[in-house]
Order: structure tokens, then sequence, then C-alpha cells
């Protein structure tokens, strides 16, 4: 997982930021609005933050930020306040609820949508197998981009 990856922020009721590694993701058009797709398992302490939620954020690493990305890909936000760990700056979001990484780069801001939770037996079965061995699914959260937002030289900066 080294360096691979986006950083996907959320907050839950309890109103501590969280940062989750993430490698699956889709940036699209659907119902004529830009929507960020993304994947999180039902057993991840980010799928409660999001379902407490309206939002969330997607902000792309920066160089040297490998660390962190296999950080937030192996710690589960239950257990550790990844922010403070890290030293991570959660900023307040400029069109949503949801922090984002204020050292990142770029970052999108996110309106959930829409929800779409996978059940066992809807997938293929070779990737289901594959996959989902477990029967761990994924739930789809499509979120309405609200804004993009870069630093200067964000080209220079990004991972």
């Amino acid at each position: 997982m080294r360096g691979d990856g986006l950083f996907l922020v959320s907050r839950g009721k309890g109103g501590k930021p969280n940062a989750m590694t993430i490698g699956w993701g889709l940036l699209g058009t659907m119902w004529r609005r830009p929507v960020f797709v993304v994947a999180v398992r039902l057993s991840r302490h980010t799928h409660r933050l999001l379902e407490e939620s309206d939002s969330f954020t997607v902000c792309l690493p920066g160089k040297g930020m490998e660390d962190w990305l296999e950080f937030c890909g192996t710690k589960s936000g239950h257990d550790v306040d990844k922010f403070k760990e890290l030293g991570m700056t959660a900023a307040k979001g400029l069109e949503v609820e949801a922090p984002y990484i204020e050292e990142c780069p770029v970052h999108f801001e996110c309106e959930i949508v829409y929800r779409n939770e996978m059940k066992p037996g809807q997938l293929r079965k070779a990737i289901e197998d594959d996959v989902y061995p477990g029967k761990d699914m994924h739930v789809l959260y499509y979120g309405e981009v609200q804004g993009v937002y870069a630093v200067e030289d964000a080209e220079g900066k990004l991972a």
C-alpha cells in the first residue's frame, strides 16, 4: 500500500475528524452533476462516520506523505486519533461540513447524495470471491462535488 491512494476525510456526530486511505474511487458525471464515488467497507470506522454525516472530502496527498497514507490505511480511527498522531491539520470545509487535510495540495468537497450498500451475490462471482471472501462488502457513497481547491503550484507538490 505504501505511497498509493488518496485520503477520505469524514467527521461523525462526535465531531472528531478521521482520515482513511482509499485506493478505489471514481470521479465523473452522474445526474448531470460532478460526482466523486468512494467505496467504504461496512466494517470500517469511516462507514459509521459517513452514516452520521452528509459530506466528505477527498484529499490528494503531497510528496512525502507516504507514511501518512500507510498509517491511515492500516490504523482505525476507532482506536487512534490519526490527525493528532500524525500532526495533520483538520481545516474547515469551505462548502461542506466535513473537514479536509490542510497539508494536502488538492481537495474535493463532496455532499453525499446517494448511498448504495453492496450485497453478497450481486457481483460477478469471480470478483466477489476474490475481493470479498469474508463478505465484508462496500457501501458506495456518491458525493456531489461542491468545490475543488488547490494550493498554488499544486501540480508540483502532488505525490
